[in-house]
């Protein structure tokens, strides 16, 4: 842990000297020990301290110097850090400034100079005081601060960013903290632009993308080759499987990951029917555990998105956002897939800010004893309503089928229907979103009468599919009609050949119409949508990979 600060100023060199040097001989186990003979160094300093989130245990000020005196300058010094001790030196003629100082500033103690000796008449007093601040102090958080709003959806994508890679940050509202308020204003000049994220380094970032907090966090952002034998382009249940057996085996590995390790099966409160966790295990903790192992196989993760692929045979240009270029033997997709958008009325107005796509796990505490929805009848809705049934009031799920048991386990049916606090309307659908400045209501209509009515709720945690993310092929490798990619037998074929395929074999089953380009998990045309489904297809491409990489 740091160590608090002790904090003097004295324009006399003299007097600062041997403050200094008693202050340090003394405490220097216990504090940082910093001197200066400038009033305004000093709060800026100050000012310094408290973006780095430091703590400061006392504030040691001559009253008569030339920039402010000492009242002056301790009272704008306790703005910032009021919770800590103060000491006043002055001379006999000071004592009334003292006083005075005692009632409109609270200070501490008021020291007449000079001390000597110090172990009667500077370390007693200095002990007293810095023995009731350690009693009472709350010491600052060390890691990444992050002030925003919960009515702020930037800050929503900010959290979720920070909480799916396994970063540790501090959640701040402003809302609900004057003081951290006023630090968000003076590093931004608006109120409004949030979220401001703070490093234990003193610097910030306000309102950033997702690849400048990985950068500043410590994630990896660039290739450290130039050349792999194989690169995973994305971090899903079949994309980790994939750089898993591919890195054990020895293949230079990259994963390029553009959000978060875990895919959409990151975001899911609960996997049960997962094989070798029969009480279930969240989304977010497999994929935790998952890229521990990757990497611990020595396969790099890499926090970019990739935007478009050309090909040399046998290599395959990858293009990154950032304008660089990463190249392999061999290219596996295993992008996922991406939320379907909601194009409903009112729903993009309050996305961050009452409406959520998937889990949203850490606003689950924000929605305690409060009413919120869940719009979806599938598999990861169940897991959601289940979810957060533990902290909302009540849960209303909003299904557009007749049943749950239409596309949901019966396990997961089983429990909501034994859930005290879940209802579910079933053949009703969402027409539109309201509220002013946050969500306050929806409007519902049963399907079969067309019945329109409006249901108050704080929160909408939409589950309605999903759609492959294939955007970065620019039409290179084939798809079906959904944007799926096709591989193996699935291939489209003129008089029996593969479009564009040269070699004497056949595609291998997971192995797309370019030669060494393979697909597996929710991004493959006929893929389980299973999670030990995308596990089995990620580890299975790897064998495919090695008897394509023999011929190379």
């Amino acid at each position: 842990m740091k160590l608090p600060f002790i904090i003097i100023v004295d324009d006399d060199e003299h007097v600062l000297r041997a403050i200094q040097r008693d202050v340090r001989n003394e405490y220097r186990e216990m504090y940082r020990v910093s001197a200066t003979d400038s009033a305004n160094e000093a709060i800026e300093l100050v000012k310094e301290l408290k973006q780095k989130n430091e703590a400061v245990a006392l504030f040691i000020s001559d009253q008569r110097m030339p920039e402010m005196d000492g009242m002056t300058y301790l009272g704008v010094v306790k703005e910032i850090y009021p919770e800590a001790k103060s000491i006043l030196l002055t001379a006999y003629s000071d004592i009334e400034v003292a006083i005075k100082a005692i009632n409109e500033i609270k200070l501490d103690h008021y020291l007449l100079k000079p001390w000597n000796p110090p172990e009667e008449k500077l370390y007693p007093a200095l002990n007293e005081l810095l023995y009731d601040w350690a009693e009472n102090v709350r010491m600052p958080y060390e890691g990444i601060r992050l002030l925003g709003s919960r009515w702020s959806s930037k800050s929503y994508e900010v959290k979720e960013f920070l909480s799916r890679n396994l970063i540790p940050y501090q959640w701040v509202d402003i809302d609900s903290d004057e003081e951290m308020k006023q630090l968000a204003v003076s590093i931004t000049g608006d109120v409004n632009k949030l979220p401001v994220v703070l490093f234990p380094d003193g610097t910030n970032l306000v309102m950033p993308a997702n690849s400048k907090i990985a950068e500043k966090a410590g994630l990896q952002t660039s290739a450290k080759l130039p050349f792999y034998d194989i690169i995973i382009v994305g971090a899903g249940p079949a994309g980790l499987a994939a750089a898993v057996y591919a890195a054990s085996e020895g293949l230079k590995t990259l994963v390029v990951e553009q959000n978060a390790p875990g895919g959409q099966a990151g975001t899911s409160s609960r996997i049960e029917n997962y094989l070798g966790f029969p009480s279930g295990i969240s989304g977010m903790e497999l994929a935790g555990r998952a890229t521990a192992q990757v990497k611990r196989f020595g396969a790099e993760i890499m926090n970019e998105e990739i935007v478009s692929m050309r090909l040399e045979q046998p290599y395959k240009i990858l293009k990154l956002c950032s304008g660089t270029e990463v190249s392999a033997y061999s290219v596996v997709f295993t992008s996922g897939v991406s939320v379907r958008m909601l194009e409903t009325p009112g729903v993009e107005k309050f996305l961050g800010t009452g409406i959520y796509y998937g889990a949203a796990m850490t606003e689950a505490a924000t929605y305690k004893d409060q009413d919120v929805c869940i719009l979806g009848g599938a598999n990861s809705a169940g897991q959601g309503a289940l979810f957060f049934a533990r902290y909302a009031k009540t849960v209303t799920m909003i299904v557009r089928a007749a049943s749950l048991s239409k596309a949901m386990s019966s396990y997961l049916v089983e429990r909501i229907n034994a859930a005290p606090n879940i209802k579910v309307l079933t053949e009703t659908e969402m027409c539109a979103a309201q509220g002013s400045g946050i969500l306050e209501n929806i409007t519902l209509k049963n399907i079969p009468d067309g019945n329109v009515f409006k249901m108050d709720t704080a929160a909408v945690f939409i589950f309605i599919g999903s759609a492959p993310r294939t955007e970065m092929l620019n039409g290179m490798i084939q798809t079906d009609e959904k944007g799926y990619i096709l591989t193996g037998p699935d291939l489209k074929r003129i008089n029996n050949k593969v479009e564009g395929w040269d070699l004497d074999r056949d595609p291998f089953i997971l192995e797309t119409n370019i030669p060494g380009v393979f697909a597996a998990g929710d991004v493959r045309a006929g893929s389980g949508k299973r999670v030990a489904a995308a596990v089995g297809e990620g580890s299975a491409a790897i064998s495919m990979v090695h008897k394509y990489l023999e011929t190379v």
